[in-house]
């Protein structure tokens, strides 16, 4: 498994596509509303020093299957929020989606030198076991401010020290 930088249009193409899926996209919030998350908004993102976006692959190849990142990147207080998509859904269950952000938060703690990585997700998300797994702890909750089809959900909100973190093995 790979963490890829995000390069050609044809990668921005890709992810955007992941993101702007249903089965991704509601449990996401960029902010923006409803409105998807577009390539060039992906490329605008991957060029802005607060953005550190990677797709992963498999052990098979270089091919993209999902993609993890950190957003409001603060290099002040040294902190930044972690978020992920799997990508190739056939992928998944195998271990790649948790690996990748094991890896990422190596990358955030050691070669970005941040302290505290925060993340959220919405009540009932399979991504609850990947964000522990990788040593994430409750942090406290947001009620309702997350609606899916009309409906509000709370989200659960995680944080993780550089001091706590610990990379999974690689299979």
């Amino acid at each position: 498994m790979k963490l890829l930088p995000l390069y050609s249009s044809a990668m921005f193409e890709l992810a955007a596509g992941w993101l702007a899926r249903k089965e991704n996209s509601e449990w996401l919030d960029f902010g923006i509303g409803h409105k998807p998350v577009t390539p060039p908004i992906l490329a605008l993102m991957a060029r802005r020093e607060t953005h550190f976006l990677r797709a992963y692959s498999s052990d098979r190849d270089d091919t993209p299957i999902g993609l993890v990142a950190l957003s409001s990147i603060d290099p002040v207080f040294r902190t930044a929020t972690f978020w992920g998509a799997s990508g190739d859904k056939s992928f998944a269950s195998r271990g790649y989606s948790t690996l990748a952000s094991s890896k990422l938060m190596t990358i955030a703690f050691r070669e970005l030198g941040l302290q505290s990585v925060s993340t959220w997700a919405v009540e009932g998300n399979p991504s609850v076991r990947i964000i522990t797994r990788i040593g994430f702890r409750p942090a406290g909750r947001l009620r309702q401010c997350h609606c899916i089809d009309g409906r509000p959900h709370d989200r659960l909100l995680f944080d993780l020290l550089a001091s706590e973190h610990r990379e999974l093995d690689q299979k």
